[in-house]
């Protein structure tokens, strides 16, 4: 089988072994990273690592590939419930002919991968919401990160969207709540993070532009507008100034190994964009979890 593919603005920055399965079916990862060492899968006419995140305008050729390896286990593959389906659909906000808006929860992936079999695309492919549609996500949100998050339906507005995200023309209001008491009470976060791609190092300028709603000398109540869209971004960078987020497992303080909380407390609270000089603004609501803990720390929240 001997296929090729042009990347456009939907894919941009999506790894290239979700691409692979995206377009040709649920691959196991071993089959993928073997045809990549062989060469039957290149990237702009060159071998590429799976984790390669892709741009704009790529080209993907595939050749020959052995489908021989190729086994699905029906048992492993995430098939949801219907009352599954019933409690995300409750969870939207704004559904119109072009995308929908729910307030996500915590605990559920955006796309499907190794380490999380539920995820919501394949929740909403199931959807009568979707029928005659297929679901795009058209930007992130951690697995852990509850809040307003956008899904398109059609190509179309997929496109449209993710150029709006990537060109920061969509701006993004998140809530968290910190371990200690943050001394400024507003300004800005400019860092270069840190992460790695296997062995390779590589360093990311982040920025975010924050505001103290609330505080003590025990906790924090923050309001963060990320400027840019680094992976863990907020997370980190409470996490470098010494106040990680709590329920926080993996940004943590050594003396906060054990988890007082079970949910992460960072809520994608509001998203503004504006298509066709038409403004849209969501915002969603605080989870129980998140609105108990504001008020055990003693902290105040207007909205609550």
């Amino acid at each position: 089988m001997n296929k090729s593919f042009v990347v456009d603005s939907t894919f941009v920055d999506m790894r290239l072994d979700r691409f692979l399965r995206n377009k040709l079916g649920n691959l196991p990862q071993s089959l993928i990273e073997k045809n990549l060492r062989n060469g039957k899968i290149k990237l702009n006419k060159k071998k590429a690592k799976s984790s390669f995140k892709l741009k704009f305008n790529d080209r993907i050729a595939v050749f020959n590939l052995n489908f021989q390896q190729k086994i699905i286990n029906d048992k492993l593959k995430f098939s949801p419930s219907n009352t599954t389906i019933k409690e995300n659909e409750d969870l939207i906000i704004d559904n119109n002919e072009d995308f929908i808006v729910l307030n996500k929860s915590s605990g559920i992936s955006v796309q499907g991968g190794t380490k999380s079999k539920k995820n919501l695309i394949d929740i909403f492919s199931k959807s009568k919401i979707f029928e005659g549609a297929k679901p795009f996500s058209v930007h992130r949100l951690d697995k852990e990160t509850s809040g307003v998050f956008i899904m398109a339906k059609n190509r179309k507005s997929a496109q449209l969207l993710t150029s709006l995200f990537r060109l920061r023309k969509v701006h993004k209001t998140y809530l968290a709540i910190c371990h200690g008491e943050i001394e400024k009470n507003s300004g800005e976060w400019n860092d270069d993070l840190i992460r790695y791609e296997n062995k390779k190092k590589i360093i990311e300028k982040a920025k975010t532009i924050y505001k103290v709603l609330d505080k003590n000398s025990n906790s924090s109540l923050v309001e963060m507008k990320p400027i840019t869209g680094r992976k863990h971004q907020l997370r980190k960078q409470l996490f470098n100034i010494g106040h990680p987020i709590y329920g926080d497992d993996k940004y943590k303080l050594i003396d906060s190994i054990k988890r007082s909380n079970k949910n992460l407390m960072l809520h994608s609270y509001q998203i503004k964009f504006m298509i066709k000089n038409k403004k849209f603004t969501y915002k969603a609501l605080l989870p129980d979890y998140f609105k108990k803990l504001i008020k055990s720390k003693r902290l105040n929240f207007l909205d609550l």
